[in-house]
């Protein structure tokens, strides 16, 4: 066929759905206007650790409006069955009130169900519980780490006894939580054996198969609605225990239950990015070329499950070295399960690798992105695997001359501004684009509009625009006659919306779907004895502006309207689909980033202020330029708040998490954000998706904190190895 002429992808279109948003229409999980919903409230544990003895509900179910009150004591068990192939591992979930232990600060040990939030709040408070209470185990540094992941190539140990220079340094990252703007909800509604939820998340089809697992049901007993998303950051990633509770209470009372996490339930019923403790060692020759480094890995992970995000990565690929050896070590402790987290993995190993190499460069006196460039590769060596594309020596260069790297003076503590020190670093990136087997179902009708449909999310990055944008190409239609709808698990299904993964996976999909809706109006045209195009080989015809024509000659065509009254149809549909990157893998696919930023710390007060940052993308084709700068600003912004600010801080005493709010739990506000620029290379990536692109939600972010970190160095000196970066620490 000859190429579609391609009018929306590229564009810089507004979101579609943003006169919604903005206009109050779009409607989020907890807003859903559902007859006759009464509300529930969870209480929490109040220990870190033990077991229930006693629970008093007799207050709380005295209480006006209170109906019912469950617990282990009276909630019925639930099946639970393996639910291989879902977002859970089996048999190793929280299973909520089916014993009477507590395996974290925060459990849902009891739930309140009222008609007014009001009353179910308030019996809330009045449920007296009573535990036989143990030491807890909260503390990433005095817990015991489990058997270790370990990944070696050559010899570590005699590459860094060789090396004329070593590094050897251990960094602690705290934990962060994603603090979306909309809290975690659900509304449960049963009708007979089927049960409907409106929930809060990034992954349909998993809290699907979740819900079905939980209650041992068919597939088609269960629906999941979620239209619209208020940000995820990962944190909508699985099926949490307070989804499983909306749904229990609602099929307990016999009523739709509405359940919204408080805020500060959200810091314990949802996961969050784990703290790390990432000892480095790194030798290299007097010239900077890596010979050899040793990662030592320690993360938090849950008693009851094991979670692992793909920290390792980055040091076995990023740069080129003989010898290199890596243990990675879950810690298994009494908090509730971690989960992924913008850049999950990649940008916590980012902050290690790349002050690390800023602080070979400094050492070395080499400018730290001629040290990089010296130890580029020029294939993956974790696998032997030729890249997709690499174009990170661009994205120095382009960076360096668009962010005035030359004006850098590599002294530290060098260049003032009056009473402040001004700094300027910067750190590579790079990250593993998620690619997932997914399924869309296109429908064009006779008036000569189309509908596209799939069960993925938009949890912000636009994912409404840039599905039709791709769509209304593929189909050879203006932007406003194709209508994208997605977030219900009766329409085809997708992966998780998360790991950069949903422009490759879903578009490559819509894409096949819309092609075979085209390549059939193309045919009933040319083997229509009616038609203009009768007789024209089918692959001279494209489509544009819902307009069939011979390629080169638009006079000669019609429209699809025309095409289909004529004969009678009054739609075409079709079904399309992505199985997911070739197997085994022909080339590494990673998308790259230079992140530069320019700091101003104040002399005196230690207080740090970010100035300008500038981040270079080879991120593959770009669908939509406006949504990915806001993809690279959001990022930009979460990556200032993981260098500076967010701290989840936690009473090792009995697991309460104590900064459990937005008052106390910083993240970067208006004032914070400094002047940022986002450029994207041009070009393609077509390994293993029709798209020719990467994902930007993950890449975005990583060496955001690092390049901070790298500037604060080079304003004052001091070298920071623990996140956030503090006054204190530089004072």
């Amino acid at each position: 066929m000859s190429p579609q002429p391609q009018a929306a992808v590229g564009a810089p279109l507004s979101r579609v759905d943003g006169r919604l948003k903005v206009t109050g229409e779009a409607r989020y999980a907890a807003e859903f206007d559902v007859d006759g919903a009464v509300h529930a409230v969870i209480v929490d544990a109040s220990i870190g650790r033990g077991r229930i003895t006693s629970l008093d509900t007799r207050d709380a179910e005295r209480h006006a409006g209170v109906l019912r009150v469950i617990s282990h004591r009276n909630a019925p068990k639930l099946p639970y069955r393996d639910n291989s192939g879902s977002n859970n591992p089996p048999g190793r979930r929280l299973r909520v009130f089916q014993d009477d232990r507590v395996l974290f600060h925060g459990q849902p040990v009891a739930v309140v169900i009222a008609t007014t939030l009001e009353a179910a709040q308030h019996g809330a408070s009045l449920v007296k519980v009573r535990y036989d209470a143990e030491q807890s185990s909260t503390d990433l540094h005095e817990g015991k780490p489990g058997e270790p992941t370990p990944y070696a190539r050559g010899d570590a140990d005699a590459g860094l006894r060789d090396a004329a220079v070593r590094l050897d340094v251990t960094y602690r990252l705290a934990r962060n939580h994603h603090n979306p703007m909309e809290p975690h909800a659900t509304i449960a509604r049963w009708d007979g054996d089927k049960l409907t939820v409106w929930d809060k998340t990034q992954w349909v089809m998993g809290t699907h198969d979740e819900l079905a697992a939980v209650f041992d049901l068919p597939a088609d007993a269960v629906r999941v609605i979620n239209p619209f998303v208020g940000g995820g950051f990962g944190s909508g990633l699985r099926c949490w225990p307070h989804t499983v509770v909306a749904a229990l209470a609602a099929r307990e009372t016999k009523r739709p239950v509405k359940l919204v996490l408080s805020r500060r339930q959200m810091y314990f019923g949802t996961g969050f990015r784990p703290s790390y403790e990432y000892r480095l060692r790194l030798g290299s020759d007097r010239r900077g070329r890596l010979s050899a480094a040793s990662h030592d890995i320690d993360a938090e992970t849950s008693s009851y499950e094991t979670f692992t995000e793909g920290v390792m990565a980055p040091g076995q690929m990023l740069y080129s070295m003989p010898h290199v050896s890596q243990r990675y070590r879950q810690v298994p402790l009494d908090v509730n399960t971690p989960i992924w987290m913008r850049g999950p993995g990649f940008a916590s190993a980012s902050f290690v690798i790349e002050s690390a190499m800023d602080e070979l460069a400094h050492r070395l006196g080499i400018d730290p992105i001629e040290l990089r460039l010296r130890n580029e590769p020029n294939e993956d060596e974790s696998n032997n695997l030729p890249f997709s594309t690499r174009r990170l020596r661009e994205c120095y260069t382009v960076g360096a001359r668009e962010f005035g790297w030359d004006r850098r003076n590599p002294k530290p503590r060098s260049t003032r501004d009056g009473d402040r020190l001004i700094g300027l670093g910067m750190a590579a990136g790079v990250y593993d684009p998620g690619r997932f087997p997914a399924e869309a179902r296109v429908r064009l009708d006779a008036d000569g509009t189309a509908v596209v449909e799939a069960a993925t999310s938009d949890m912000g990055p636009g994912t409404y625009t840039s599905q039709t944008q791709v769509a209304a190409d593929a189909l050879g239609l203006t932007v406003r006659t194709v209508t994208f709808r997605l977030g219900d698990s009766l329409y085809p299904p997708t992966g998780p919306h998360g790991g950069s993964a949903t422009m490759a996976s879903v578009g490559t999909a819509v894409v096949d779907a819309c092609d075979q809706v085209r390549e059939h109006a193309i045919k009933l045209a040319v083997e229509d004895r009616e038609s203009p195009l009768y007789g024209v080989d089918a692959k001279d015809v494209v489509v544009r502006g819902g307009r069939l024509h011979v390629q080169g000659n638009p006079a000669r065509g019609e429209s699809y309207r025309s095409l289909l009254a004529r004969n009678d149809r009054t739609h075409l549909e079709a079904a399309g689909s992505y199985t997911g990157p070739p197997s085994p893998a022909r080339r590494s696919y990673h998308a790259y980033n230079a992140t530069f930023a320019e700091v101003a710390v104040d002399a005196t007060l230690g207080l740090v202020r970010v100035r300008r940052m500038l981040g270079v993308y080879d991120a593959g084709r770009i669908i939509s330029p406006k949504l990915a700068e806001s993809q690279a600003f959001g990022g930009i912004v979460g990556g200032i708040g993981t260098a500076l600010l967010e701290h989840t801080v936690t009473d090792h005493r009995d697991g309460r998490i104590v900064n459990a709010n937005l008052a106390d739990y910083l993240v970067p506000v208006n004032a914070d954000v400094p002047e940022v620029r986002a450029i994207y290379l041009d070009g393609e990536d077509n390994d293993g998706n029709a798209l020719g692109v990467k994902g930007l939600g993950e890449v975005v972010q990583v060496g955001v904190a690092a390049a901070i970190g790298n500037a604060v160095f080079n304003a004052t000196g001091r070298r920071v190895r623990e996140l956030p970066i503090t006054a204190e620490a530089l004072l």
